[in-house]
Parts: structure tokens; sequence; C-alpha cells
């Protein structure tokens, strides 16, 4: 095993694809998946055939499939074949895999890996001594709170993270320090599950007027823990204070939960009235659209619709109306748009979301009509659209000879995903190309959107980052 062509696939979403393998998986191509781990290296394809083998049962194979993976050290292939040997019942050879004394490691996320193996195997009081050491990396302060949960190690738990939150709370901003900013919100957590609910409001409800936080702002758990133990009125006191722009969205769930719609409807048009910085309008419009209020909610937004700045949302207006099902209506607000706005826009995502919608509201004859009487040079990934829309149309073997004809990873994908709903599992596979092909094509991408003017050193050095 390659364990750098391993990372690359994890970091690059490379070889086939989670969910075209989450696909084969579901429409019974186990055995695919399967054959493209052994032969291709395929990570993910190995992942969905580990988790289909355990869900029948056939953990042996499981181990099988990713035993050449975890052997190669590289850590999320041992983490893989731990859990499958803890799903065996094979405890004792699941913690020495997963153990990384015994590999020479020292990362956290291996620690962290190793004690959640440990946590599974009922070594709870082990799992907590093992991260002791590491807890000033954030992933394994969060992991040993979330691995704990329902445990009954609370108290314990609490015991290590109390000096680690003081010190944050002395100094934010000391060197070595800053970073430790999600100890706040895990040591409220872990107050709160353990039924020391008020404490843990306190404590966090002191840091966030302090302003103790890291870049992530501590006062959205806050509010979140407010929501979720009914605390309506402090909640309101940070959504109509200091934290309006954090609070307002929870607030407004909140307030719709218990049935008081109205009150939150009229709370963001007074945010929106009285022209605050903030996405209101977004959170107008989807609370609108959750109670059926179709029209209301697109008047709440349209005025942002020809904006040429970040404050425009129409595009997310066409999304959440699509989710419901309203393509026509989605459409419609495509049209009549600004030339201004159609200037900067159309060409860029104005047009491909309006054929998306198309293909999907029945009428996807009538967009390709409309793409085909556009010069070729003015459509970004032509033929990939039509393609798509040929099998909105039900011809499918047309967008297949359309596909094969096409290079690239994107147009074996969709090639691939066609195939799939034909229940051609292994040919879809086959045509996606394997890692070392990926690679290749963005290694060649790469060098291609290197500056021609650039000395030759340095567009090596672009190339090989």
């Amino acid at each position: 095993m390659n364990v750098d062509d391993l990372q690359w696939q994890l970091s690059h979403l490379g070889g086939v694809l989670p969910r075209l393998v989450d696909e084969i998986l579901e429409r019974g191509g186990l055995e695919t998946l399967v054959k493209a781990a052994r032969e291709r290296e395929d990570w993910f394809c190995a992942v969905g055939a580990v988790r289909g083998l355990c869900t029948v049962g056939e953990f042996g194979r499981a181990w099988t499939v990713v035993e050449p993976f975890a052997a190669s050290g590289w850590q999320p292939a041992v983490r893989a074949g731990a859990d499958v040997l803890l799903r065996w019942n094979r405890v004792e050879q699941a913690l020495e895999l997963a153990d990384p004394g015994r590999r020479g490691q020292e990362g956290g996320d291996a620690w962290r890996d190793y004690a959640a193996a440990l946590v599974r195997a009922g070594r709870v009081d082990d799992a907590i001594g093992v991260l002791v050491p590491y807890l000033r990396d954030r992933w394994v302060l969060l992991g040993l709170v979330e691995m704990t949960d329902g445990q009954g190690r609370d108290k314990r738990v609490l015991e290590v993270l109390a000096p680690i939150a003081e010190e944050f709370r002395r100094d934010p901003e000391r060197r070595g320090v800053r970073d430790l900013w999600d100890v706040l919100a895990g040591q409220a957590r872990v107050l709160e599950r353990s039924g020391r609910v008020d404490e843990a409001i306190r404590l966090l409800g002191a840091d966030v007027a302090a302003r103790r936080y890291g870049p992530e702002n501590n006062a959205e758990f806050y509010t979140e823990l407010l929501a979720r133990n009914g605390r309506i009125e402090e909640l309101r006191d940070l959504a109509t204070g200091t934290q309006t722009s954090t609070a307002a969205a929870p607030y407004v769930k909140a307030l719709e939960n218990l049935g008081r719609a109205g009150e939150a409807e009229a709370y963001l048009r007074d945010l929106i009235a009285a022209k605050y910085p903030g996405w209101y309008d977004s959170v107008l419009m989807e609370l609108l659209m959750r109670q059926g209020r179709f029209d209301e909610a697109i008047a709440a937004v349209e005025h942002t619709f020809d904006d040429l700045y970040d404050g425009n949302l129409l595009q997310s207006t066409l999304i959440v109306l699509a989710e419901q099902g309203l393509h026509d209506k989605a459409l419609d607000l495509t049209e009549g748009r600004s030339p201004e706005f159609l200037a900067e826009n159309e060409a860029y995502w104005l047009r491909s979301n309006r054929w998306w919608l198309m293909g999907e509201a029945g009428r996807a004859r009538e967009a390709i009509e409309e793409i085909e009487a556009l010069p070729t040079g003015e459509v970004d990934d032509r033929e990939l659209t039509i393609a798509w829309l040929l099998a909105q149309e039900g011809c499918v073997e047309q967008a297949i000879a359309r596909l094969r004809r096409l290079p690239g990873k994107q147009a074996a994908n969709d090639l691939a995903e066609l195939l799939i709903g034909q229940t051609r599992f292994a040919e879809a596979v086959a045509v996606i190309p394997d890692v070392a092909a990926q690679r290749e094509e963005e290694r060649r991408l790469r060098t291609d959107w290197t500056d021609p003017t650039e000395p030759t050193e340095q567009k090596e050095t672009a190339s090989s980052d």
C-alpha cells in the first residue's frame, strides 16, 4: 500500500467517490467494491465493502479487505481495522492494532483513536488516562468529551478538563493557551449531560459575557445550550442584546418549536426594519418557507435578487424552493433580472441553476434547446450538462454514449453514476480512472494553470505542492 496515494484519495476525494460507493452498495454491488478494494487499492471502495460486509455479519471477510490497508500504518485504515476487529469480538487484536505505542507514533489523532477503542472494549478509565497527556490538542479534547458520553465517567472527565478550562479563562490570549477555547464548550457539555444544567449555563454564560472564545464563537454553543433547556428568556436577552447575530437563528427556532412562530417573525421583521447587520432576511425567508408561506418568503428577500454583492439571496432561495419541490416557482425567479445582474452572473451561475431546475421540473428538452442555441464557447461543461439533461428525460443510453466521448474525471463520474443506475457496477468502476491516472490529471491541470511566463523552477515548485 502506498500511504501517499491513500492520503491523496482521502484529501482529494480520489478514486471512486464516496457517494458512488454508497450507490453501488445500496443497489447490491457489494462484491464489486470488494474486488475494487483489492485490485485498485481504492480506499473508499474498501470502506464501503467493509461497511457492507459488517452489516451482514461477515467480519472475517471485512478484515481481509481492510487488513492490507491497516498494515500500512495509515491512521484512517488503522482506525477502520480496529473497528472491524472490535465488531468481530477480537478485542485484544483490535487494541494491539490501535495502540500507537507499538508503532512509535506520537500524534494526538492516533491516541484519540486508541482511546476510542479502549472505551468500546469497556476500559473507559484507561481511555481517559491515555488521553490526559494530549488534551492540549483540540481534537483529542473534543474526542474525550464525545467518547465518554453515557459511560458514567462525567465526574472524572470534568476533573481533567477543569485545569485546562481555568488556564484558558485566566489568559485566553497567551501563546499556547489561545487554541484551547474548545474546552469551555466541552466542559459545559459534560456538565449538561450530567444533570448540572444550571452550572453549565452559569459558567459558559460568564465566558460569553467576558468574550472568552476563539475563532469559533462559544456563544453559538451557548445559545444552543439555552434553547435545548428551554431557557427562552436568557436566549431572548442574547438575541436582543450583544449576541444578536449569533443568537437570532436559535431564538427564532426555539420560539417556533414552542408554537410562537408569529413572535419569531415579528422579532425578525423588527431587526430587518432597524437595518441591523446580518442575514436576518435569510432567516425570515426560511421561517416563512417552513410554514408553507412561499410567496411571502420570496417577497421578504426579493429586494436582494439583483444585488451584485454578497447580500444577494437569489441562489439560496432557488435551492430552498427546489428542496420543497417548487421548481417552476424557482424558475420564475431566474427571469426578469436586471441587465447589470445578468452581465455579472448569467454565464457564471444563473444559467446552470436554471437548467438544473428545468431538468428537475420535467423540462429537460427545453433546457437542451436553450443550451444548443448558445455558442459552444459560452457554456461551461456544455456536454456534461446536456448528458445530465438527457438522463433526466429518460434518454439514458444517449447520455451514456455522449459521456463516453468526454475526457476527465468529472465525465467519468457522471458516466459511472448512470451505469450504477442500471446496476452495471463493474463497468461503472472500470470507467473511473484509477488513482495514478487521477493524480496525473491533477498534476497536468495544475501545470496548465501555471503562468507560462513564470521561471521554470517556480513552475516546478507550484506543481509539486
